[in-house]
């Protein structure tokens, strides 16, 4: 098997998990704000990364100092990470979870609008029709869900975000080893995250007992297992082609949806949520795709 497909699977397995999240965040946003939430969540993830770390084999130094330390990147993408995690959770405080789910989906075709306003191309033609498709769908979605709710606004800040992650992770992914960059990058969220809930002033920063469970899969399944994948799939993958990967995370979500949390998507929900799959397909005929910059060897990295 290729690298590049083997990176396009750990991308599809990251895409599953993904899904199986906003219903988990949804149940857990009852009783945990935002900022704790995602505080405990990374800082779980952090203790699950340690252990690698640690037993990490380390090797005589023999590269240069890197032209990009690694604590820059690391904090610039936790920066992107922690902007898409809040603004997540705060969307599912009042908007379904499959809903959220499609509406966040439209990151992918955000991708493709990204790279073209970076290089300054014009926008291709796949890229126009891509667009409107996608507002269709997401307004047969709010559509069927009732009366525009805060928490789709919240949605759609976070495939802004998560667009601008995606396209930050690929043009640094290459630069560092993927165990100490995937470190780098839930170390940022998690002070960042501690940072905002006690800025928020909480009663309490201490989970209620049911509450950890949930937690524990996210902050070590979802998070760290996930955010380590990621990292080393997108050393081998385009952001255009893992957002094409990505498109399919509203459709597990909406299985898990309705498997932990029975919400259930109608005639003219389905119809948005098609929608807003073909246009994050058609968004990727709109991305010259690029070859993947040759993904450095596993070594220490200064930082």
């Amino acid at each position: 098997m290729s690298a590049r497909a083997r990176g396009a699977l750990l991308l599809l397995l990251v895409t599953c998990l993904w899904g199986s999240t906003f219903a988990v965040v949804k149940t857990l946003g009852e009783s945990l704000s935002a900022p704790l939430l995602i505080a405990w969540r990374f800082s779980i993830a952090a203790v699950a990364l340690l252990p690698l770390l640690l037993w990490r084999p380390r090797t005589p130094r023999t590269l240069p100092v890197p032209a990009h330390p690694l604590w820059r990147d690391g904090l610039m993408l936790g920066a992107w990470l922690i902007a898409g995690y809040g603004t997540q959770t705060i969307a599912l405080q009042t908007t379904t979870a499959n809903r959220a789910a499609f509406f966040t989906a439209l990151s992918v075709v955000l991708v493709p609008l990204w790279l073209a306003l970076a290089q300054r191309r014009r926008l291709p033609l796949t890229l126009w029709a891509a667009l409107p498709l996608a507002v269709a769908g997401l307004g047969l979605l709010s559509w069927e869900g009732g009366a525009w709710v805060v928490g789709d606004a919240w949605a759609l800040a976070c495939a802004v975000t998560y667009a601008g992650f995606i396209v930050a992770l690929e043009g640094t992914a290459h630069r560092h080893a993927a165990l100490p960059f995937t470190a780098a990058q839930v170390l940022s969220v998690t002070g960042l995250a501690w940072g905002w809930a006690l800025l928020s002033a909480p009663a309490t920063v201490l989970p209620p007992p049911d509450a950890w469970a949930p937690l524990l899969y996210l902050g070590v399944a979802a998070t760290a297992v996930t955010t380590l994948l990621q990292t080393v799939g997108q050393r081998h993958v385009s952001a255009a082609e893992a957002s094409l990967i990505y498109a399919l995370e509203p459709v597990t979500a909406t299985a898990f949806s309705y498997a932990l949390l029975r919400e259930q998507v109608g005639l003219r929900g389905a119809l948005g949520g098609v929608l807003v799959v073909v246009a994050t397909v058609l968004s990727q005929r709109a991305t010259p795709h690029a070859e993947t910059p040759a993904p450095q060897a596993e070594e220490p990295q200064a930082g």
